[in-house]
């Protein structure tokens, strides 16, 4: 059983400083990976918090079968998704109409992507569909599991395998053979 996990029993348990600990291990990771879908840190963080708070509210939904950072992720992604759906009812005015805006994803970049290593990656991903990049994020960065990105993912261990093969090739032709030592 992970760590995590175990924090979040002692939680249930009663000790309140365990949900902390769950929160500085897992709040920054699943804001980036949710980043990756809603290209907005500011609902990033929003829908990572709602996450956290489902662990809260129905304390019976997670049931200790996946890792606690496999289901937070899951939770995430199904969120973010949701976030998406809704928000294509919305009008939204364009960035380049929108004048004297700062642009918050650059602040939360530098947050998230202390060094030159971590740019260049994360500006390779953007070039990537939607679910190679979440593969990339989830085995690389997340250092989760075929199986375990696969739950989050909703697919199969060989379609991630799949995803993570092409994304390579994508990569390569994206960063060049020396950037491909940054992965």
């Amino acid at each position: 059983m992970d760590a995590a996990a175990n924090s979040y029993r002692r939680f249930l348990d009663g000790d309140e400083s365990a949900f902390e600990e769950i929160m500085r291990e897992l709040f920054g990771g699943l804001v980036f990976f949710i980043n990756g879908f809603v290209h907005d840190p500011h609902a990033a963080e929003d829908i990572a918090i709602d996450a956290f708070s489902d662990l809260v509210v129905h304390r019976h939904r997670y049931n200790f079968r996946v890792s606690l950072k496999t289901y937070l992720y899951m939770v995430g992604r199904s969120r973010a998704l949701d976030y998406l759906r809704r928000r294509k009812l919305l009008r939204f005015t364009e960035l380049s109409e929108a004048h004297g805006l700062a642009d918050d994803s650059a602040a939360l970049e530098e947050l998230a992507l202390a060094n030159d290593r971590q740019r260049r990656v994360n500006a390779a991903l953007a070039h990537l569909p939607q679910d190679m990049a979440a593969a990339v994020r989830l085995v690389y960065f997340e250092e989760m599991t075929y199986a375990e990105a696969a739950r989050v993912m909703g697919k199969k261990s060989k379609q991630v395998d799949n995803l993570l093969y092409r994304a390579k090739r994508e990569l390569q032709s994206i960063l060049g053979e020396e950037g491909m030592e940054l992965l």
